[in-house]
This record gives C-alpha cells, sequence and structure tokens, in this order.
C-alpha cells in the first residue's frame, strides 16, 4: 500500500476531524512516548553495533531496520492524530527516508543528491558521502583546523551518477560485471585476461563519454573564481581520486589515478581518466577481495592548485615499526613526493618524538640524484638534484618540528594515527596534501595493558559512574559547558563535561575528544549522536561537573569506564591498535550507509527556522520533531479544553487554590470522593511534588501585602492577556491528572501560571513546562519578577525564555527523583512569587530574593532528604 493509500485510511481524507475527548488525545500522546522510546533504543542498538564489540548478520539490519521504519511511521500517524493532521508534510519525508533505506537494503546504487560541483573552502562538515572522504578530510584540515592546503574544488559523486546516467553507462558497468562474476563463479577461479578485458571496456566507455554540459559549466565556473583569486589565468592542477571507502576504513592506496599538473584546459580529460580508473584490474580485484559490492563504487575527484614543492613526502604520526611507538615517522625526498609514494626513489628518514618539543630522534639521509619537477607547460619531468643538495637532508630541525606539531593537531582531531602526504614550497611554507587513518596492528609480542600499574602513576578520578554510551579512549583538557547554548567557546579537542545531555552538542561533537554528563540516558538524543560520531561518552554520573574543572587534563576510557588524571598514552595507544575486523565487513559497512540515514540529527533546536517537517533529512529528525511538537501540543491542547475533559473535582487543601481536579488515569484514589478530595487522595507522582513544594516549603505567605497607588492604577488600566481574561478561567483552577501526568492551569491574583509535567521512571519520557506571566504592578516590577524567576530557574538547570513578564522554563530528561525535586521546587517559587513583584521596589531586589529563595530551598531538601526519599540536589546552584 503505497503512503497515499495509507492516509487515507488513517485519516478519511475530505471529512471533518472529529473531536476527540482528551483522555483518548492523551492516550494518543502516551503512544508517542512509548513509540519514542521504542524507536530511540533501536538506534541506539544499532549504533552500539557499530562500536565493534558485536557481531551481527543481514538478518538483524533487516529486522531492526523494518521495526524502526514501523515505530516512526506510528509516531507520525498518531502525532497528526493529537494535532488534527497539523504535520502530514511528515508522511512524504518519511516516504523518502524509508525508500532510500530499502533500496540501499536491495543492494542498489544509491548515490547522494547535492551539488555537482563544490569549493574546498565552501564544503561544510558531514559530505562524505557527496565528495569523497579523501575531499572531506582535506575540507576538515582547511576549515576546522586552518592548516595550510592547496585550494581547489571537488566534483562529487553526484557529478558521477549524472555522468554515468547520461551516457548510459551505469546498465552497461553492472551488466558486464555481473558476466564477469557469474564467469568467475563457474570458473571457481578469476581469471585476470577477463578481469582486464572487462576493464579495459569500462574504462574505454567512460574515457569516451560526454560531460553533460552542465557539470562543464560548473567547472569552468570553479576555474574562473580560481583564476580571479589568483589573479592567473594559467592554473595547473593536480587532479586525484576521492572515491568511497578510499581514505577510511581501507586505504585504496594506489588503486585509482592521480594526475599532477594538469592545465586547465586539460581538466576535463583528467576528469574522465580518473573516473575511469574506479574500474582499472587492479581496483576491481582489490575491492573484490575486501568484500566490496557494485553499488558500492563511487568516485569523487578532487581538483587541488599545484604546489610548486622544493620537498615533499609522508608523515606517520606514529610510527607502526617502533616498539614504544612514542615517535613519529618522515619521509621525504626534493621536489614533487609521486616517486616516494610510489617507492622508487630512496628517501630521507626522520623520527621525532610525538611529545612538544618535537626533537629529532634519529635521521638518515641518503643521495637523492634525482628529482621529479612540474614542467611548464603540464605534465611533470624528472630533472637532476644540484650537487650541493644531493646529499644534503630535505628537511631541518625546526621544519621536522614544525611539521609533526601540525600532524599532531591532524590525529587530534581525526582521532587516530595519520598518514600524511605533505609538500614544502620556496618559502618554506608546509601545505597538507592529504591525510588518512594509519592502520596500526598489535604486536602479538607486544606489552599487554595493565591497569594496576597505570593507576599508581595516575590517579583515578572517576570510577564506574553512570552509563557508558560509546566506548572508546579519549585524552584531552576538560571544558565545563554551563550553558548548551553557548557553544561558541567549546575549544577542539576537549573533553566536554556538562551536567545534561543535549542534542545541541551535535554541532560540536566533531570538535571535541569526548563527553561526560552528571545526568543523561543510553537511548537519548545525544547518545545516539555521540555513537554516530564514535565520540567516548559516559552519562548519568551524578557529579562530573563538581569533581571536574576546566583546563585540567584527564584520559577517558570509557571502555573500562573510568576518568585518569593527566594524558595515559599506553590507554591511547592500546585503543589506536585494537583490532577491528569486523568493521571490514559488508554487513558492517552496510548498517553504517542505513545509519546515516537514520541517526544524524539535523533539527537540533526548536526554535530555529529549520525546526519543521520539509527539513527532516533523517528518523531522528522525523522522532525529534514528534516528540517536542506533541509535548507542545498537549499542552495547548489541555489548556484550549479546560472544562470539558470530564468529572471535575474540589481539591481541599490548607491554602486557599481553589482547585479542581481532573482525572483521567489512575491520578486518584479509585475509593475516593466523587466531588470533594484530599491531599491523600492524590496520586499523580508530578502533582503531588508540585503540591508539595507549595504547602511544605513554607513560602506561602497569607499575609496581605499593600499595593501602592501606581500599582492599583496599573492594574486597573493594564489591558489583560486572552488568557488571564478568558471568561472560562475567571476564578478557576484546573488541574488534569494521570498517575504520570499533571497539567495545571493555576491563576492566583493578577498573575497567571501553567504546569505541564511528566514523570516516570522511563527518564527519556520526563518532562517538565513552566509558564509564569503577569501581576498586579506596573511592567518595570513585573519584568523585576520575571528576571528572578529566569534566574532561579537557570540556577536549578531549566532552560529559560523571558519576554517582558513572560517567563517560560523547560526541562526534560532527568531521572524520577530529580524531576520530583525540580516539581517541588516549582511549587515552592508560585508560593514565593505570588505577591513578590509588589515588594521589587529596585533591581537589587532580584538579586537578594533569589539568594534567600534558593537558600531556604537547599536547606530544606536537607531537611526532606534526612527525613522522607527526598535526595538533596546534587549539583550546586
Amino acid at each position: 500500500m503505497n503512503v497515499l493509500h495509507r492516509l487515507k485510511s488513517w485519516f478519511s481524507f475530505g471529512k471533518a476531524t472529529p473531536a476527540y475527548p482528551f483522555a483518548a488525545l492523551f492516550k494518543k500522546f502516551q503512544n508517542i512516548l512509548k513509540a519514542n522510546n521504542d524507536a530511540l533504543e533501536l538506534i541506539a542498538d544499532m549504533g552500539a553495533k557499530l562500536s565493534g564489540d558485536y557481531v551481527f548478520d543481514r538478518q538483524y539490519i533487516l529486522s531492526s531496520s523494518a521495526e524502526l521504519s514501523d515505530q516512526v511511521y506510528r509516531l507520525i500517524v498518531d502525532l497528526n492524530t493529537l494535532t488534527s493532521r497539523k504535520y502530514l508534510e511528515l508522511f512524504n519525508r518519511y516516504e523518502r527516508i524509508h525508500q532510500s533505506i530499502e533500496e540501499e537494503l536491495a543492494g542498489k546504487w544509491i548515490l547522494p543528491q547535492g551539488d555537482a560541483v563544490i569549493a574546498y573552502e565552501a564544503m561544510g562538515q558531514g559530505l562524505h558521502e557527496l565528495v569523497g572522504n579523501k575531499n572531506a578530510n582535506l575540507a576538515d584540515v582547511k576549515n576546522v583546523l586552518y592548516l595550510p592546503t592547496p585550494d581547489g574544488f571537488a566534483i562529487t559523486t553526484s557529478a558521477f551518477r549524472i555522468f554515468l546516467e547520461q551516457n548510459g553507462l551505469y546498465q552497461m558497468i553492472q551488466q558486464r560485471l555481473q558476466q564477469y562474476a557469474d564467469e568467475a563463479e563457474l570458473q571457481e577461479a578469476q581469471t585476470p585476461q577477463s578481469i582486464e578485458s572487462i576493464a579495459e571496456e569500462i574504462q574505454d566507455a567512460i574515457r569516451n563519454g560526454q560531460i553533460p554540459e552542465s557539470l562543464q559549466r560548473e567547472i569552468a565556473d570553479a576555474v574562473r573564481a580560481l583564476q580571479q583569486s589568483k589573479r592567473s589565468s594559467g592554473l595547473f592542477f593536480a587532479v586525484r581520486s576521492s572515491a568511497w571507502g578510499e581514505d577510511a576504513e581501507y586505504s585504496f592506496a594506489g588503486q585509482y589515478q592521480t594526475l599532477l599538473n594538469v592545465a586547465s584546459d586539460r581538466l576535463l580529460d583528467a576528469y574522465r581518466s580518473v573516473l575511469a580508473s574506479a574500474y582499472n584490474p587492479s581496483a576491481l580485484v582489490y575491492r573484490s577481495r575486501k568484500g566490496f559490492q557494485q553499488h558500492e563504487v563511487a568516485m569523487a575527484v578532487g581538483c587541488q592548485l599545484m604546489i610548486e614543492a622544493v620537498a615533499s613526502g609522508v608523515l606517520y604520526t606514529m610510527d607502526p615499526s617502533a616498539d614504544e611507538r612514542d615517535v613519529a615517522v618522515v619521509s621525504a625526498t626534493w621536489g614533487l613526493g609521486a616517486p616516494l609514494v610510489e617507492g622508487m626513489v630512496a628517501v630521507d628518514t626522520y623520527t621525532i618524538d610525538r611529545q612538544p618539543p618535537f626533537q629529532l630522534r634519529s635521521m638518515h639521509v641518503v643521495r637523492k640524484p634525482t628529482m621529479l619537477m612540474l614542467s611548464p607547460d603540464g605534465g611533470t619531468e624528472t630533472r637532476p638534484v644540484s650537487p650541493e643538495l644531493e646529499n644534503k637532508g630535505c628537511l631541518s630541525s625546526v621544519q621536522l618540528q614544525r611539521l609533526v606539531e601540525m600532524g599532531m593537531l591532524i590525529e587530534r582531531f581525526f582521532k587516530r594515527p595519520q598518514d600524511i602526504e605533505w609538500a614544502l614550497d620556496a618559502d618554506g611554507k608546509f601545505f597538507i596534501l592529504q591525510t588518512r587513518p594509519l592502520k596500526i596492528r598489535p604486536d602479538s609480542g607486544g606489552p599487554t595493558l595493565d591497569i594496576a600499574e597505570i593507576a599508581k602513576r595516575h590517579p583515578v578520578r572517576m570510577q564506574d559512574r553512570g552509563i557508558v554510551v560509546q566506548r572508546g579512549v579519549a585524552t584531552g583538557r576538560v571544558f565545563l559547558l554551563e550553558d548548551p547554548d553557548d557553544l561558541e567557546g567549546v575549544p577542539h579537542a576537549c573533553i566536554l563535561v556538562t551536567h545534561h545531555t543535549s542534542p545541541r552538542l551535535a554541532r560540536v561533537m566533531r570538535r571535541i575528544h569526548g563527553i561526560i554528563t552528571d545526568v543523561g540516558s543510553q537511548t537519548g538524543h545525544m547518545a545516539t549522536i555521540a555513537r554516530e560520531f564514535r565520540i567516548p561518552c559516559v552519562v548519568n554520573t551524578g557529579m562530573a561537573t563538581r569533581i571536574f574543572k576546566t583546563g585540567e587534563e584527564i584520559t577517558l576510557d570509557a571502555t573500562q569506564n573510568a576518568v585518569y588524571e593527566g594524558r595515559v598514552e599506553e590507554l591511547l595507544y592500546y585503543e589506536f591498535t585494537e583490532e577491528d575486523v569486523f568493521e571490514e565487513t559488508y554487513e558492517y559497512r552496510l548498517l553504517r550507509r542505513l545509519l546515516k540515514r537514520i541517526s544524524p540529527l539535523n533539527l537540533v533546536d526548536p526554535h530555529e527556522s529549520n525546526f519543521r517537517p520539509a527539513d527532516c533529512k533523517t528518523y531522528h529528525d522525523i522522532i525529534r520533531f514528534v516528540h517536542e511538537k506533541a509535548v507542545e501540543e498537549i499542552v495547548d491542547l489541555e489548556n484550549s479544553r479546560v472544562g470539558s475533559s470530564g468529572q471535575a473535582r474540589e481539591l481541599v487543601m490548607d491554602i486557599p487554590l481553589g482547585l479542581c481536579v481532573i482525572d483521567i488515569g489512575g491520578g486518584v484514589r479509585p475509593q475516593a470522593d466523587e466531588k470533594r478530595i484530599g491531599r491523600r487522595d492524590i496520586v499523580s507522582v508530578p502533582m503531588n511534588a508540585f503540591l508539595d513544594g507549595l504547602e511544605t516549603s513554607g513560602m506561602w505567605d497569607s499575609e496581605p501585602v499593600s499595593v501602592d497607588f501606581g500599582s492599583f492604577m496599573s492594574s486597573m488600566t493594564r489591558t489583560m492577556s486572552p488568557a488571564l481574561s478568558d471568561p472560562r478561567n475567571a476564578g478557576r483552577n484546573l488541574a488534569v491528572i494521570t498517575d504520570a501526568y499533571f497539567n495545571l492551569s493555576l491563576k492566583l491574583g493578577y498573575h497567571y501560571n501553567i504546569i505541564d509535567a511528566y514523570v516516570s521512571d522511563q527518564v527519556n519520557d520526563n518532562t517538565a513546562y513552566f509558564r509564569f506571566l503577569g501581576g498586579v504592578t506596573d511592567m518595570t516590577r513585573r519584568s523585576r519578577r520575571a528576571g528572578f524567576i529566569g534566574e532561579v530557574l537557570e540556577r536549578f538547570n531549566f532552560r529559560v525564555e523571558i519576554r517582558g513578564d513572560l517567563v517560560i522554563g523547560r526541562i526534560k530528561k532527568c531521572p524520577r527523583k530529580i524531576m520530583e525535586q525540580k516539581l517541588w521546587m516549582l511549587g515552592s517559587l508560585v508560593a514565593y512569587t505570588r505577591q513578590l513583584d509588589v515588594q521589587m521596589h529596585e533591581d537589587a531586589d532580584m538579586e537578594k530574593h533569589k539568594q534567600s529563595f534558593c537558600q531556604r530551598i537547599l536547606a530544606r531538601l536537607q531537611e526532606e532528604s534526612q527525613s522522607n526519599s527526598l535526595q538533596p540536589i546534587t549539583h550546586n546552584p
């Protein structure tokens, strides 16, 4: 059944939306919460499979993908039921994502849609599928690390798809490769003759293909932009492959073609040659032996301005042959580096400390009689090296220090030892030409990891606290993040320590090395993102922000769940050399590709313009959007239907609240009276916590407060907001509750509160929303009270918005006990602020009341923790 039929069956297009009772809609809301958790747990499980600790088969991928698709679809259906079909666009987004997942599972060739040509400086992060790993890595070095790289642009895999489609080559290639596979299977062996024959046929077809005119124009535009920026029409390029899989889990080193010093008017021919090299016999055999399937082939191309190098070479940031692996190794030769990487010439070799100041350990300088240089009209030529340079080392110790320092910066960014190609120009400036992970296998006879010995030299700062979300080892300096909205100051290569998990952290995932939080769950949005980026992460430690300080250096071992003081090199080396054989399987790559359509979170902030159905690009985006809108809708829905939900019962309390209660599911004892109930009849968890704060905190002052003449006149002349002036609300307070849910509409004097909360043992479900508006005094005093409320809420870790005298606070995903504390505090805050605006004579009163309120709350919570189950607040507000 296609999506339109399914839509019709669910929603009966053209008919009026039925007026569902609130209880029925609330049931939909609960369904959304459950499906949200189920979907996030599925994504978490699929992401955890990529940790390398699990072996899975194709059936696991099929069943998990099908179940996840079903959960996401249910979320969309229930949200549209809850919102009277407000978000039907989600079905279209779902169908696109679902279709791409199904095609990937079916082994179809899925290439990304996107620009055909992208300049390096315009290349954002996360474009690996579009520009290939080699181009993406170089763009990160240029745009994130700000290290020198050649200017240029990428011709993307989207252009590759267009080229093959318009030349009718895709089907031909698939047929010829399938023919070869069938023949090879019959003969039970690969036949070199047939491989070469098929490879030659395919490559000829590509070399003779027509490049679409639109692509020619885009390439010409990119060249023209470079000519203008360099003020030169005679540009020459290095044209390099950047295929899927290349410079990632496999190096594909030497399998594809690189053309040097290509004149701009020969770029199109060079482009076709590099595309054709994807099907050379060597590459076909390489992919076959590594288990790649044909639909995993996609070629992007990098066009980089040539560097007129006086010396070139390769830097390994960790020497795989050194016993201690505490040195980097540099190979160098005069001129261009092509003869070096091809193993055609003898080269200088240097070993350098991996730690500052990067001292030279050893050097081996050889005779270098020739060098490869640029030809004036394009291409390269071999020339003799001058006698004075022939036996001289290519690099000084100062240059080596600078080169290794750049390499270690790149290693820290990519979190793995790197294999880096570099060039040195006549001005003594280094350029990074490409970087890829350096595979280092463990020595069978090497030293084993001795945790006890490590602990003797590096004090354990924290151990076995919280939940490990993503295993791994990371080292860096702590950055204590106090405001999740203030991410600009988060430094590169830090260990981020924060109170809450937040999907907003997705913005800095690529620049940080590890995450430790006080609270959070392993199935939350941020946990999913941490797994996606493979950032070592421990959540819900309950203490991280209290024991770690910004600037201290630590090593986070998220495999053993321990944090050590200082930098523990043994753990890092052990992490670098862990075997990851399963990552080389087709199933592993398939799951990773699927998760790219599932896990990334693009809809980070509900207040941003892209937080809408049309911008949902993954299942995770849909899940987040649905959850956010469902919570928002249930608050608005209840407020718009006050009095229509069912039987209201008067709540008898010691304080004059005038509150009626509607129970829609387990919020009141079954034996309670049908018209009047007492506090002991309430069993709703969030409502009890709020009322306890209201009644027992000692904040409710029954003494009348005098109102000065100005405030009196202000209250008489001020236009009341629609919410305050609604006759349905006049003189009436109402709570709609279940055992875990609580929605309170509370009018006290001239101000109006809304509290909406869900509290259960499911951390991901827990949420609290607080809104405060109004007052009897002028706007200045009301704004002071709003400022006071906002600061108190922030100190108790609410996300706060203030607009005039309107204050909105939100908090979610805390454990049940913490949520009860928050609601207890809200009850106290409502009591404390009931007539506070009248007492706000000057700005200094805000700070005075904030200190008074917080001290009383903390003291009271401490007393409560000693007498009942409430725990003291663990952070330091």
